[in-house]
């Protein structure tokens, strides 16, 4: 028996050895790994504590120009994919440091990204001709293929996470830039014009050229943190707390009522006491989230997967997690238990 294995065992070696010239391989050999039986990610839960990452921030600025870098940018990369540019396998982050007085040049790209501000106030971001101010926990948008640029006519440094779906891009070997002929763009609409158009629940006539400007991806580019601010602490008071998400709200495309952008899904919930959602759950995506500023992100701690504990500080931000792993979001100092509670349905998990 052990002949006939091992003789076995040669042709086949035989075979691979043989037909490896032309580039041909056996899927047995491979099939349990490209079809598990459970999600499995390189991808690791990691956090980033901002008043640790702001110094090596300010730093950079003191050893490069915005325009010199184009973009000045310290990537969060998760230590699961050290060296690609990533924090989880669909999607790249950084902090960005603008100075006052800098301009970030224009240009454009395949790429979609988005912008959450998490410090300072008076810088902008210009999106296909229309600037938009930035503010403190302000969402913003740039479409696939538009140009923009960023300065900062502040007296304060500003800083944002950006993210973008580079990792999906280069996975389908989409990814191209160009660079515009000046360091800004023409301002060829005053601020403000795109939200009058698509953030008052209303919308250009089907006729208009700017009805549909970017396709699949949202027409307003800029989301003002006051409005979510508002809109969640009204819900507070007004509705009972999902209890796994909270008090949780989606960011939406005003024309489609869908995700913002085709490849990023984006949405905002307070934590604080009372406001987070309570049960674990267990999740089939991967997460980047970023803590505001506000008082809620003095006093939070983050529990994820499986008795790993994170520790969100003012701006924090965490990666992940791995799909299917435990996830628990706490609003409270000191420790806990971490271990999963019972779902809906018979004490299974919810999945999403």
């Amino acid at each position: 028996m052990d002949t006939t294995a091992s003789r076995a065992a040669d042709e086949r070696a035989r075979l691979y050895a043989d037909m490896d010239p032309a580039h041909l391989t056996p899927l047995w050999e491979s099939l349990h790994a490209l079809v598990p039986k459970q999600p499995r990610s390189p991808c690791v839960p990691a956090f980033w504590r901002y008043d640790e990452v702001r110094p090596f921030l300010i730093r950079s600025g003191e050893v490069i120009t915005a325009e010199e870098a184009v973009r000045r940018v310290l990537i969060l990369e998760n230590p699961g994919l050290r060296g690609q540019s990533a924090i989880t396998q669909t999607l790249y982050a950084g902090l960005q440091l603008i100075l006052p007085g800098e301009v970030a040049p224009s240009h454009r790209h395949t790429q979609t990204a988005l912008r959450f501000v998490v410090e300072g106030a008076g810088a902008f971001t210009a999106v296909n001709g229309e600037r938009t101010t930035m503010h403190p926990g302000d969402f913003i948008i740039t479409p696939s293929w538009t140009w923009h640029d960023h300065g900062n006519e502040s007296r304060n440094p500003v800083i944002w996470l950006d993210g973008l779906d580079i990792p999906t891009v280069r996975m389908l070997d989409s990814g191209f830039a160009e660079n515009y002929c000046a360091a800004q763009q023409p301002v060829v609409r005053s601020e403000g014009s795109n939200f009058a158009r698509f953030g008052a629940n209303m919308a250009p006539m089907a006729h208009d050229a700017e009805a549909d400007p970017h396709g699949a991806t949202s027409p307003l580019f800029a989301y003002p943190y006051e409005g979510s601010r508002d809109a969640l602490a009204r819900l507070r008071h007004d509705a009972p707390a999902d209890p796994w998400d909270g008090f949780k709200l989606r960011y939406l495309n005003p024309a489609t009522g869908g995700w913002p952008t085709p490849t990023l899904a984006t949405a905002s919930f307070p934590l604080g006491p009372s406001r987070a959602g309570r049960r674990a759950t267990r999740v089939v995506r991967l997460e980047a989230a970023a803590a505001d500023a506000g008082p809620a992100a003095r006093a939070i701690r983050a529990e994820c997967f499986r008795n790993e504990r994170r520790v969100w500080g003012i701006g924090g931000s965490w990666g992940g997690p791995q799909p299917t792993r435990w996830r628990r979001i706490a609003p409270r100092l000191g420790t806990a238990s971490t271990r999963p509670r019972a779902g809906r349905g018979g004490g299974r998990p919810r999945r999403r």
